[in-house]
């Protein structure tokens, strides 16, 4: 307890400092993921994702993060083995972040797309098995993390899958697409607006002391993304139906009127990742500070300050600015050919499986669910539409995050040991 209180400063800087980098890594990683289907599709520049980005992520980290922070924190370690000495806790998550965020800051110079839950998971599994033993994991919970890894992308590429068929049969496979367009896009800016109203009245609001029960945000909901569809059937009207010169299919018109509605599921998915993935950047900061603060002392119960939350937000939006561009350009034209109608159901499905495990404190990844988005709406479309080669990179890179996560870890547990124990 002694060297917790002799270096608190010291500690609480360094978190600060490596919580940052994470967040960093955050924004430059995944966050592309969640605008490359936008910017690959062409439906937003990539200056429009960025401003998109910077609003709506730092919001859904400020306002809705603080749930899915407690789990990362609370879930994977038993805080009772720790007791004795706390120390130990400090240079484990110090370690943690800092593994996790080189980690990230290889692969986005690689333009590899992984996961920052692997990264700093596998980091955190990596520091407690070394330095505390194998029982101070939580085994149970990591087994949880570990089954949303396989479920997230199965489960967005489905419902992606389902989108885009229901796109075509409503719309493409019509006698006029332009026509069937308008007639439906607002079922589906509807889908948009209630999905962003659930997560932001269920997990946002009640950290700024605003709390509903599940139907009274139901209801709210219902009434946003009626609101919603009514802005997007006005903005819809402006978008010209005349059909091009060279658009030999009639489709221009209607991937037009879908590049309206890829600007509701950007800000969507924006908020949604946000929310759930500012937890691994500022769980372990926030571990650090509340054993720092109480001098030595374990509360599993600590709650998040809310600069931490700001501070999550700024990194990944400092990351998304600075070096987002390379996982946009794997992510947005390396997997298959995007349209706006494409990504707009690529997105929404990732959007809704985001939303539907941020809300139950779960941590997903949220690359995993983009890609198997994106693997869904190729499959729509048949095998050919795939490229294998960069899916295969990709799943190798997914592969060697865990370990290295770890790994290194393990190499910066040992370090902060011997600097300050």
């Amino acid at each position: 307890m002694s060297i917790i209180v002799q270096h608190a400063d010291t500690f609480i800087i360094l978190a600060c400092a490596f919580g940052f980098f994470m967040a960093w890594g955050v924004g430059a990683n995944d966050v592309a993921n969640a605008m490359g289907t936008s910017v690959g599709s062409r439906a937003i520049t990539i200056k429009q994702a960025i401003i998109i980005a910077v609003i709506f992520e730092f919001l859904g980290a400020w306002l809705a993060g603080g749930e899915v922070t407690e789990t990362i924190r609370k879930g994977i370690i038993n805080p009772s083995l720790l007791e004795d000495d706390p120390q130990l806790l400090v240079y484990g998550m110090l370690a943690s972040l800092l593994a996790a965020a080189t980690w990230l800051l290889i692969a986005s110079m690689r333009g590899w797309p992984v996961s920052t839950t692997h990264s700093i998971v596998g980091a955190i599994v990596g520091f407690a098995m070394a330095g505390l033993g194998l029982e101070a994991v939580g085994w149970a919970k990591v087994g949880q993390i570990a089954a949303s890894w396989v479920v997230s992308p199965l489960m967005s590429g489905t419902i992606a899958f389902m989108l885009f068929k229901t796109i075509q049969y409503l719309i493409f496979e019509s006698r006029n697409p332009v026509s069937s367009a308008k007639r439906y896009v607002p079922m589906y800016i509807f889908l948009v607006g209630f999905i962003a109203a659930m997560v932001t009245l269920n997990k946002g609001l009640k950290y700024v002391g605003f709390d509903l029960g599940f139907g009274e945000s139901a209801l709210y909901a219902i009434l946003f993304g009626f609101l919603v569809m009514g802005l997007g059937g006005f903005l819809e009207r402006r978008v010209s139906s005349e059909k091009r010169h060279d658009d030999v299919f009639g489709f221009g018109g209607v991937e037009r009127v879908f590049g309206v509605l890829m600007l509701f599921t950007a800000c969507a998915m924006a908020f949604a990742h946000g929310s759930n993935d500012v937890a691994n950047a500022v769980g372990p900061l926030a571990a650090v500070i509340s054993v720092v603060y109480s001098e030595g002392v374990i509360d599993p119960t600590a709650l998040v300050p809310w600069w931490v939350l700001v501070l999550g937000g700024g990194g990944i939006v400092v990351g998304l600015v600075t070096y987002g561009h390379k996982v946009i350009a794997t992510v947005g034209t390396g997997i298959t050919e995007l349209t706006p109608s494409r990504g707009f159901a690529a997105t929404l499905a990732a959007a809704t499986t985001v939303v539907l495990a941020s809300g139950t404190g779960l941590p997903i990844s949220t690359t995993h669910t983009l890609v198997g988005a994106v693997l869904g709406v190729g499959l729509a479309r048949g095998m050919a539409a795939l490229n294998m080669r960069v899916i295969g990179t990709i799943v190798m890179s997914w592969l060697i995050t865990l370990p290295a996560g770890a790994t290194l870890a393990i190499l910066f547990f040992f370090m902060f040991k011997g600097m300050f124990g």
